[in-house]
């Protein structure tokens, strides 16, 4: 082969490997393009969850965003429990006596109860299902026998306060553990608690207020029988003599 030759295939040879790595080089992949997440907020906004039964999950909703009208019973108002739940009364089913929310703060109120008393009971201690939570004016009357003009002044029936057992625990302790452990409350009170009647004997109230509706007193009290046997409120968490 010729000198000339030569010059000519080594200036041509890089030339060719040029083009055939530009040849070779991948195109670049094509963009995807994925829907943006909504913020949480944004998600509670666009409107409640939905179980996987079809039955309405709120229990992350703020309590502004609850309204009556979409409450249905098996509604999710809190982790592990119902809407049902916070109007239930064996006494109301008996006797024909309405039982439904008043307004909307009553509404809330029960609902903020359920996500920080009863839920934080329900963490602890498995599943139980509450005494009483909200009561209306109309059950208040009949349950504590009073005349139809007479007007409760108690928690229940705010939706503030509810009254709970757990079964095989003494009433005094399951007092005690509410004393110290749920992050907040307004009342605890140890109330009819007789060990000598049983574990069970008597029942929990924990009162918890709203939001926007004052402090809560984190008071502890005990419904007890004095000198006389009647029975009345003390300070402090205590059984019955």
């Amino acid at each position: 082969m010729s000198t000339r030759r030569k010059a000519r295939l080594s200036v041509a040879a890089p030339v060719a490997a040029e083009a055939t790595a530009i040849t070779q080089t991948p195109e670049p992949a094509p963009r995807v393009f994925r829907r943006k997440r909504a913020a949480p907020a944004e998600r509670a906004l666009a409107g409640p969850a939905t179980l996987a039964r079809g039955e309405p999950d709120l229990s992350q909703t703020p309590l502004e965003q609850i309204n009556l009208a979409q409450l249905a019973p098996r509604t999710l108002i809190a982790p592990n429990f119902r809407a049902y739940e916070l109007t239930q009364s064996d006494l109301a089913s008996r006797r024909g006596i309405a039982n439904g929310f008043d307004s909307e703060q009553h509404l809330r109120s029960a609902i903020h109860l359920a996500r920080h008393v009863l839920q934080a009971v329900r963490d602890a201690f498995k599943a139980f299902t509450p005494n009483s939570v909200y009561r209306s004016q109309a059950l208040e009357r009949v349950l504590k026998n009073k005349p139809s003009t007479w007007v409760s002044t108690s928690q229940h029936a705010t939706g503030e306060a509810c009254d709970i057992e757990i079964v095989g625990m003494p009433t005094l302790a399951l007092a005690a553990w509410a004393r110290d452990h749920l992050d907040d409350f307004d009342q605890i009170i140890c109330e009819c608690y007789d060990p000598r009647v049983g574990p069970n004997s008597g029942w929990v109230h924990i009162s918890l207020k709203a939001p926007g509706q004052g402090s809560n007193r984190r008071q502890c009290l005990s419904y007890v029988p004095d000198a006389s046997g009647r029975l009345v409120y003390v300070t402090g968490l205590q059984a019955m003599a």
